[in-house]
């Protein structure tokens, strides 16, 4: 007979799905307004590349990033 173990919990290796724009920042804030046109029209491709752009755009510290 088979006995049943406990659950085992995995951690999501992503992270958030939806990273949050620095709005203070030129370049994030534009993809978050993208990503934002993308998902009205249901164009979730897109909504992805915004996620992926977002989440690896680098930040100096101040309102602008370069």
């Amino acid at each position: 007979m088979t006995e049943l173990t406990e659950a085992v919990h995995l951690s999501d290796p992503l992270g958030a799905l939806e990273p949050v724009p620095n709005y203070a920042c030129d370049v994030c804030a534009s993809l978050g307004r993208q990503r934002e046109e993308a998902r009205a029209r249901r164009d979730m491709t897109v909504v992805s590349d915004c996620n992926v752009e977002i989440r690896r755009h680098p930040h100096t510290g101040r309102g602008r990033s370069v």
